[in-house]
């Protein structure tokens, strides 16, 4: 997953708060996932990036629903 190199630089559209990575839990399909992602260290908005959301998640989406 690639992301702008500055987007630990950018603000919560939320809260105004500031990113940082953290590990978070993603569940679908009674699956259970863990990915490094940026998110708000005020409020927790999580910032998942277009190429993650339309790319590596709907991979495994669709892998899922096959099985």
């Amino acid at each position: 997953m690639s992301l702008p190199e500055d987007v630990m630089e950018w603000g919560c559209a939320a809260c105004g708060g500031t990113l940082e990575m953290v590990k978070v839990g993603f569940t679908y399909m009674k699956g259970n996932f863990e990915v490094d992602l940026p998110a708000c260290s005020s409020c927790g908005m999580v910032l998942v990036s277009e190429e993650l959301a339309t790319g590596k998640m709907a991979d495994a989406e669709r892998i899922l629903e096959d099985k």
